[in-house]
């Protein structure tokens, strides 16, 4: 099924879109998002890549719009959210797992690490949509016969025409049986969904930069260091559909609010890694704990945020937040 579906995408080593109106007139060209299954989402509006190319042997060219609002990652004091890089890199990883590496799309995309280091004056908003354009290098591909295993790539970001970011993605591709291996019974999305705890209180969106508990991650706990992580699998963004298990972008989320908690004022991470080592279920209390670790001459604070789960460590995290530009 997947390779009848990547065929048309495979045979130029681009996504171009074409076609005429109804009154015969035909446009010079028209944009439009990439399939949303290519990038594994949902919805539509989740979609932020709208076209790909060859670059060289191992390069790619991805191109993305980011909206001037978003229900989740909207923008703040005139800035972009940082957090819309990381789903957009994690977009493109996924498209080229598909398009480019011949990985079929029932495999499910693991990530072991991603990072990104970003120029805070190419994030500021404009009157229009933000095109950004990820220049992806693969290394160290990892093959097993013919399919795909494992990846590193890197990214070279801009945003409007400037260069807005450096990022490395790194990733594993698992067949069907192989990742049903790996979660035994959690595997079975139906089992893992029925045993979801309740979901804890926020704590205040504003001491976490948002506006509606809703999208605050994170639940007060008696140490202003420590949060439970609320796991809402009816989030539209987060979970934007079922999984059997937390999600990357949700342990992303709770880095950068634990950071934000753990800094004064309103802060924009600059700097991001988030190192994944096994996986958060759904059925037992999820733990966020956030360090300053140290103040740099720019005013950079650096915080180290730990992810666990019955006492072993999920993710970990080091942020560095600098004040929000005026």
């Amino acid at each position: 099924m997947a390779s009848a579906t990547l065929t048309p995408y495979l045979r130029d080593q681009r996504h171009d879109i074409g076609g005429g109106s109804a009154d015969g007139i035909r446009p010079s060209s028209l944009t439009t998002t990439v399939p949303r299954e290519y990038v594994h989402r949902n919805a539509l509006s989740e979609v932020f890549l709208t076209n790909w190319r060859r670059g060289g042997a191992d390069t790619w060219v991805v191109s993305a719009q980011w909206p001037r609002a978003h229900t989740f990652y909207g923008p703040l004091h005139g800035m972009h959210d940082p957090i819309l890089l990381i789903e957009t890199v994690r977009q493109a990883g996924i498209l080229l797992s598909h398009v480019a590496h011949r990985v079929p799309l029932d495999h499910p995309i693991i990530w072991q690490r991603v990072r990104y280091d970003l120029a805070p004056q190419a994030l500021r908003t404009a009157q229009h949509p933000a095109e950004v354009e990820l220049h992806i290098t693969d290394r160290d591909m990892v093959h097993r016969g013919k399919r795909l295993v494992s990846a590193l790539q890197e990214f070279r970001i801009r945003c409007d025409g400037a260069e807005l970011a450096s990022a490395t993605l790194d990733y594993s591709c698992h067949s069907p049986a192989v990742y049903r291996r790996l979660r035994g019974e959690y595997g079975d999305l139906a089992f893992a969904n029925s045993r979801t705890l309740p979901l804890p209180g926020a704590m205040s969106p504003q001491l976490v930069a948002r506006e509606h508990d809703r999208d605050v991650v994170l639940s007060p706990t008696d140490r202003p260091d420590r949060w439970q992580l609320r796991v809402d699998t009816s989030h539209p963004v987060l979970f934007d559909h079922p999984v059997d298990h937390a999600p990357g972008m949700l342990m992303v989320e709770a880095a950068r609010q634990a950071a934000q908690a753990a800094t004064p004022g309103v802060t924009l991470p600059v700097s991001m890694e988030c190192s994944f080592s096994r996986y958060a279920e759904l059925d037992a209390p999820i733990w966020v704990q956030a360090r300053t670790t140290g103040r740099g001459d720019d005013d950079r604070r650096q915080v180290e945020v730990t992810v666990e789960q019955h006492g072993r460590p999920v993710v970990s995290a080091q942020v560095s937040c600098v004040p929000t530009p005026p």
